[in-house]
């Protein structure tokens, strides 16, 4: 699979400078932890769950997670599950590409029950979102992982924690929670492949809710956790691990107070003002503006409960020329020494030292997600993604 894969290649063509690489459940878990993108999200009780995913992943979905947890009630888990085992098994049958299928569950008994119940199937699951992780449950959790993978001898099965509990919220238990689940984390870290943010739940405890004006960052008491996060549990010392962004929770309009997010500007050079009133009528200026927020405080992909949401974090994701050409300038083995220059744009400082780091993170995201010509802006790719 790749990014922008279910884009004619021609299109591609236009729009890249390098394309996104191709990746397969097998890959490096750097690539995949970076590839992951939109995660959409799913219940599990869908009747055709099997043909929605093939659905998705023609419009350009990567990652998806089929939810015995929070999007069911609690009397219907046994049919869920039932209805899991049916629908991987037609996926089976059927073959073809997928996305990379990850399974939230409830409990860590949960997880080598599933495996077994799936058979031959489980080839197709990529691992499990590990709901209200913390350092007690974690290590049960992910134990279960590795006696499932360990029972079924299928391809490495990886774990998704979500980070969701009041712990994490409450100012004087946070910095323990937090050294507790990077000391579980750390023992399992080829386990790992990224950590989720449960915004949702950290706003309950508070019982708060961000309207469609409003980003994760403008919810204080969320922003401050979520920055404790990245202090923590990513840093870019070789010990962080890929953190992804919360989810957007509006996909219809709803009463405005505040003035649309998007600029004009962009969209008119490209004759898509419709486009941008389309996006405004569906709230999604303010998922945009909290992509752009999420990856300027360090965090990579996105949870997504709606498909509408999918191929404005995939644009958005792609590497500028200029972030691309600012990149290669610094890690130029010659750069090695470090020292400072202009950047081939003519409008900043690159200091080699300082900005490695961005650099090397940079160039991971241009592998995944690939380099855009240096005339296609966020417009030309949200348009080309939308149009299939």
């Amino acid at each position: 699979m790749r990014h922008f894969g279910h884009v004619s290649p021609t299109v591609r063509k236009d729009l890249f400078h390098l394309e996104p690489a191709e990746f397969t459940a097998a890959s490096p878990a750097r690539i995949l932890a970076a590839a992951l993108g939109a995660t959409l999200y799913s219940p599990a009780t869908r009747p055709n769950l099997a043909g929605d995913v093939h659905k998705q992943a023609g419009r350009g979905v990567v990652s998806m997670v089929l939810c015995l947890e929070d999007s069911i009630s609690d009397a219907e888990v046994a049919d869920a599950e039932d209805n899991l085992v049916r629908q991987f098994a037609a996926l089976d049958a059927e073959g073809g590409e997928l996305p990379l299928l990850f399974i939230r569950v409830r409990t860590p008994e949960q997880i080598p029950d599933l495996v077994r119940r799936l058979g031959g199937s489980a080839r197709r699951l990529a691992g499990f979102v590990l709901p209200k992780f913390t350092e007690n449950r974690g290590t049960a959790f992910l134990d279960a992982v590795a006696q499932a993978e360990a029972e079924s001898g299928q391809h490495p099965l990886y774990a998704m924690p979500v980070l969701e509990t009041p712990d994490l919220l409450h100012l004087e238990t946070r910095v323990e929670a937090l050294a507790g689940i990077s000391r579980t984390v750390g023992r399992y870290r080829d386990r790992v492949l990224a950590l989720r943010l449960g915004v949702t739940d950290f706003c309950s405890v508070y019982g708060l809710r961000r309207t469609p004006d409003m980003t994760a960052y403008d919810v204080q008491i969320v922003a401050g956790v979520i920055a404790d996060v990245v202090n923590v549990l990513s840093r870019a010392d070789g010990t962080g691990f890929t953190v992804t962004g919360p989810v957007w929770e509006y996909f219809r309009s709803q009463q405005r107070l505040f003035k649309p997010q998007l600029r004009r500007s962009p969209f008119l050079q490209e004759g898509a003002e419709e486009l941008r009133t389309t996006l405004i009528e569906h709230d999604l200026d303010g998922l945009l503006r909290e992509i752009e927020l999420d990856r300027a405080n360090g965090l990579l992909g996105k949870t997504c409960i709606h498909p509408a949401h999918v191929t404005p974090v995939h644009a958005l994701s792609v590497v500028s020329h200029e972030e691309f050409s600012d990149a290669q300038d610094i890690l130029r083995p010659e750069r090695g020494g470090g020292g400072v220059m202009r950047s081939a744009y003519t409008n900043k400082m690159n200091e080699v030292k300082p900005h490695r780091a961005w650099a090397e993170r940079t160039m991971l995201r241009a592998e995944v997600f690939g380099v855009a010509k240096e005339e296609v802006g966020f417009v030309d790719l949200l348009t080309a993604g939308l149009q299939v």
